[in-house]
């Protein structure tokens, strides 16, 4: 799922994403053809959610403590509208596009989230 900044949350696959482009695209299904892709800016961008499963858990929400064995550098990181999320990163550099965050809850929908910097008001070590 992609959150943009305008607030939409996007749903569909992606393919091959990666930091060294400025751009990806969005399929609205896992064997979708290359035309039924949408064209997303990264710059328009304020996380890309890597989801277990797209119905999600409404019920279920998020802890954002961390276990003392959690593998990685624990963060907290604060997104500009507010949304706080915790986890283990790998690579956080603060000057490049973003970075990968591994959720701190185990039973969180998201596998993985990458984290655009410039939609970011405060990253805090733990």
């Amino acid at each position: 799922m992609v959150a943009c900044l305008d607030g939409q949350r996007l749903k569909g696959y992606i393919f091959n994403f990666s930091v060294a482009r400025t751009q990806f695209r969005l399929f609205p299904e896992e064997m979708s053809l290359h035309a039924a892709g949408k064209e997303i800016k990264l710059e328009t961008v304020k996380a890309v959610f890597f989801v277990m499963d797209f119905a999600g858990h409404a019920e279920h929400h998020d802890q954002n403590e961390l276990k003392a064995s959690a593998h990685g550098r624990k963060l907290e990181v604060t997104f500009q509208d507010g949304e706080t999320i915790a986890g283990t990163t790998e690579a956080y550099h603060a000057e490049q596009v973003g970075f990968f965050i591994v959720p701190a809850d185990s039973g969180s929908n998201n596998s993985r989230i990458f984290v655009v910097n410039k939609s970011v008001r405060e990253v805090k070590a733990l």
